[in-house]
């Protein structure tokens, strides 16, 4: 029973960056603009949690200044993209490969390393069970709140209504007084904070920055979104799906049965699979990639 509690703590929690990033993910496209930064936004956030947290001691600190960076990133990507009329494509692989370099720049100059950070204090405690320091972690809950903002944001409230309006149909939308500019740069607004959460936990979680340490879950998110056709509670059910194929994973390393190659690649394997067999269920925001 214990082991089983704790594979399915374990699913959640690798689960957790995923559900956070696509939430973003979702706010973004659905205001009609691509988002192939969150990648790049959970890097700069995991360090900002790191360097915040380092710098005065305090982790809640550290949290903010990590939603702040991944906000940033990604009202960086609103200018380029909004203003500057670049393809959102190009803008956020260059953002990704800015912050591939940079935080490895920036981890050096801080810190004099190229691959790690000190450890820092976490939220919540470590003491208990898997499923017992899941439970207590305001992490879980943080995540959970983002959620169900998104879910009820994008039906129940005005600034929902907007996303989905300039994302289905801008010029609809300017004729009645919505400001396209105004509302994408508010929804890309909430993707930084909502990926720049999935940053801050893998920060958390691993107690200390590591070079690279998003390893691809901004795409694996960027990928929960499509399959799950823009619409968050699939979403979630996709994220909590890859996240067990990913303890899954760990969990069959020590196996012999199967071949480690093919273990390690169980993750990315079910991302392709589900991309080529689900991403036609699902029509994208009709105005998407179109400014």
């Amino acid at each position: 029973m214990s082991r089983t509690l704790d594979f399915v703590a374990q699913s959640l929690r690798i689960a957790l960056p995923y559900l956070a990033a696509a939430m973003g993910g979702i706010w973004s496209e659905r205001a009609g603009v691509p988002n192939v930064a969150l990648e790049g936004t959970m890097l700069f956030a995991a360090l900002g949690t790191v360097a915040g947290t380092t710098s005065t001691g305090s982790p809640v600190a550290g949290l903010a200044i990590g939603l702040a960076s991944g906000v940033a990133v990604q009202l960086t990507h609103a200018a380029a993209v909004l203003y500057g009329r670049a393809n959102a494509i190009v803008s956020g692989l260059a953002l990704n490969l800015i912050a591939s370099g940079g935080t490895r720049f920036l981890l050096r100059a801080f810190y004099d390393s190229s691959s790690n950070s000190p450890q820092i204090p976490v939220l919540g405690s470590r003491t208990g069970s898997l499923a017992v320091v899941t439970l207590l972690d305001p992490m879980t809950w943080f995540v959970a709140a983002v959620v169900v903002a998104t879910v009820l944001g994008l039906e129940r409230t005005r600034l929902g209504l907007r996303v989905r309006a300039v994302g289905e149909h801008p010029e609809a939308a300017e004729s009645v007084g919505v400001s396209v500019v105004t509302t994408r740069i508010a929804a890309l607004a909430l993707a930084g904070a909502a990926a720049g959460l999935a940053g801050a936990w893998l920060a958390f979680d691993q107690r200390q920055f590591s070079s690279g340490m998003s390893g691809g879950r901004g795409f694996i998110a960027l990928a929960t979104v499509i399959i799950a056709g823009w619409r968050p509670l699939p979403a979630v059910a996709f994220a909590l799906l890859f996240g067990t194929a990913e303890a899954a994973q760990i969990a069959l390393q020590d196996q012999k049965a199967v071949a480690h190659q093919v273990v390690q690649a169980l993750p990315y394997l079910l991302t392709l699979v589900a991309l080529a067999t689900l991403r036609g269920r699902g029509r994208p925001p009709a105005a998407l990639g179109k400014t």
